[in-house]
């Protein structure tokens, strides 16, 4: 059998187009039609007010509004604990202290119960966290009103991390609007991609100007290298942004097409108890559906999340482990955490399955094949 990745980029009819273009044109560097266009289309999805800075990392996006909202050293950031340790990573750029919240059971999403505990307890200390970092989770809306109310309640900015939520919405408001700042991933296995980039989503076009003033080296407006801040090199460049700028062009149908493959796992598991599938609680969210996600109940029946994820690399189908926990990891042990074990329950018990936009009819017929093969033998 081929080899069926997890989450594999998949190209459009435009992208050498582009970057043809680009190249014939001389602009090769960080400036250029496709950064322009790509610019543009980014901010007419995400409407006004909102302001993209086109950056060559979603994690670069996560520096940036850190930086912008003047989080310095020992400085305590909320941050999910749920989550890839690219969120957490820029807290420490800044040497500040993160606050690693768990996550609650319908979205994975970090528990706004928590979060208000956590942060009535880092007041009591006489300590005042100075953001609070959510994530979506697989694309997975989190729930937005209760963390803007708590957010607004203690007067604590929101960086909203929605690196893979590119496409999902919650009451219909687009995931990556919500905070004092968004984020969003370009990474290879993104719903679409630039190969690697990300984008941060402003508030204003004043954050948009300082966010790509800093991007640049900080280099002051002079006739000559005048520099009177810390700078980083983190601009897109205009070959990047071309392959974006042609993804962009089919992002709902993407999304669709995610959607398409969610619907397809939820048939395969619908009659066999003890495997949920991540889902959307109500109407009021709509998940790009990423990556499809499930979680297996070993007593119900009989095999792990291990075995499922050995048995289908048998036949070349790739498949992941959820996030283990940023508080579980070694490099961020040592710093508070609030919560029970739902994020623990995620990673010991879930799995990502292959969702990339590329899936064909072939590959859902394989993956279903050993799939249901190996519950039935299992079960009997």
């Amino acid at each position: 059998m081929k080899i069926i990745k997890l989450a594999p980029p998949y190209k459009t009819i435009n992208e050498v187009k582009y970057v043809e273009e680009a190249i014939l044109n001389g602009e090769i560097s960080n400036y250029g039609e496709n950064l322009s266009a790509f610019n543009k289309k980014l901010e007419r999805y995400f409407s006004k007010p909102n302001k993209i800075a086109l950056l060559n990392s979603g994690t670069s996006a996560i520096h940036l509004a850190l930086i912008q909202l003047g989080i310095k050293a020992n400085d305590e950031v909320i941050c999910q604990s749920f989550t890839f340790s690219a969120t957490a990573n820029p807290i420490c750029y800044q040497k500040a202290i993160p606050i690693f919240i768990d996550s609650e059971a319908d979205t994975w999403n970090m528990c706004p119960v928590q979060l208000e505990i956590a942060i009535k307890d880092r007041l009591s200390l006489g300590i005042k966290p100075k953001a609070i970092i959510v994530v979506h989770s697989y694309g997975m809306p989190a729930k937005m009103d209760d963390i803007v109310k708590i957010s607004k309640k203690f007067s604590i900015p929101i960086i909203e991390d929605a690196a893979g939520a590119l496409g999902s919405t919650y009451k219909g408001l687009k995931c990556g609007s919500f905070g004092e700042f968004g984020i969003i991933s370009f990474n290879g296995n993104k719903i679409i991609t630039t190969s690697s980039g990300g984008a941060l989503i402003c508030s204003s076009e004043d954050q948009k100007i300082k966010a790509n003033f800093v991007a640049t080296q900080a280099k002051a407006n002079e006739p000559f290298y005048h520099h009177e801040e810390i700078g980083y090199n983190y601009s897109m460049s205009n070959i990047t942004a071309g392959i974006g700028r042609a993804q962009m062009e089919v992002l709902k149908e993407r999304v669709l097409k995610r959607r398409e493959i969610n619907a397809f796992y939820k048939e395969i598991f619908e009659s066999i108890n003890g495997i949920t599938l991540l889902s959307e609680p109500s109407q009021y969210y709509y998940s790009n559906h990423w990556l499809t996600c499930i979680l297996i109940n070993f007593e119900e029946v009989g095999f792990s999340n291990g075995d499922l994820k050995m048995e289908l690399e048998k036949y070349n189908i790739e498949t992941r482990f959820l996030w283990k926990p940023l508080h579980l990891q070694p490099v961020f042990s040592d710093f508070p955490y609030y919560g029970r074990v739902i994020s623990e329950q995620l990673f010991n018990t879930g799995l990502c399955l292959p969702s990339g936009s590329n899936l064909t009819k072939q590959d859902k017929n394989n993956i279903k094949t050993v799939i249901m093969r190996f519950i039935s033998n299992k079960i009997n």
